[in-house]
């Protein structure tokens, strides 16, 4: 290990590790990217993919980030920007969770989603675009619908959940199954112009609140279906929020509900 750090250091661009050395490292020590920018974080190098990050996210906090796993699940309009955005931050595992494949009607605001993914899992396509765009990141696809049943194998080690799902028994489950683990979660919910954004911390029984119907299957997005702005919107509130908590940074929206309204451009926030 002691070789590889004094590697990188002859190599740094004064405190920053350029992402040629990154991969002359990984080819020489034969290790894997998230190893040498692991090594890396550890002795105070910062990646040169986070260059733009640092003056809002620091060095040490970085790391925090790359030692993180969040668990996503869905990886539709909702969850295709989450994990886009997770991995470009930095966040070292990200497990997303979808039993889903791409149709046409996806096509007009799914991140993921292309001509040539029509009839492909949604799960395989995002393993395929993240690694494209940061192969430090570890992403783990599980290719299941959340159920009460399975919500505590599928969350099992996770720092933190993402609620980017289209169903509200789906996500009453998830709700539960955070609060049975102890994990923070993130919840977003679209609906044409509209989103709604919250922090649901361990304990709190928000999700069952929002949704006290749990024989109601879907919500407003079934009424007034999505264009491609809303789930992008509301997946950075989301990514802003998981990245609030996993640092233990700001005041995130634990404990208040966060209303957005594209067509008026209003944003609300109302205690719950």
């Amino acid at each position: 290990m002691e070789r590889l750090h004094q590697f990188l250091r002859d190599n740094a661009d004064g405190d920053v590790m350029p992402l040629p050395v990154l991969q002359t490292a990984a080819d020489r020590f034969g290790q894997s990217a998230a190893e040498i920018e692991a090594a890396a974080l550890g002795i105070g190098l910062l990646p040169a993919r986070y260059q733009r990050n640092r003056n809002t996210i620091a060095t040490w906090q970085q790391t925090r980030l790359a030692g993180a796993r969040v668990a996503v699940i869905g990886c539709g309009g909702l969850g295709g920007h989450v994990l886009e955005q997770l991995a470009r931050l930095g966040v070292g595992t990200l497990v997303a969770v979808d039993p889903d494949v791409f149709e046409a009607h996806n096509l007009n605001r799914q991140l993921l989603s292309t001509m040539d993914s029509l009839g492909r899992p949604k799960v395989e396509a995002a393993v395929e675009r993240l690694a494209a765009i940061n192969p430090a990141v570890t992403v783990m696809a599980i290719r299941r619908a959340l159920t009460a049943d399975n919500a505590a194998t599928l969350l099992a080690g996770a720092d933190i959940a993402v609620d980017a799902l289209d169903t509200i028994p789906a996500r009453r489950a998830l709700g539960a199954a955070c609060t049975a683990l102890g994990i923070p979660l993130v919840h977003g919910a679209i609906g044409g112009w509209f989103a709604q954004i919250t922090s649901v911390m361990p304990g709190d029984d928000t999700l069952a609140r929002l949704f006290p119907d749990g024989t109601a299957d879907k919500g407003a997005e079934q009424v007034y279906g999505n264009p491609a702005f809303t789930p992008a919107i509301c997946a950075s509130l989301e990514v802003a929020e998981v990245c609030k908590i996993l640092l233990n940074q700001g005041q995130p929206l634990a404990g208040r509900l966060l209303l957005v309204n594209l067509l008026d451009m209003s944003f609300d926030v109302i205690a719950l």
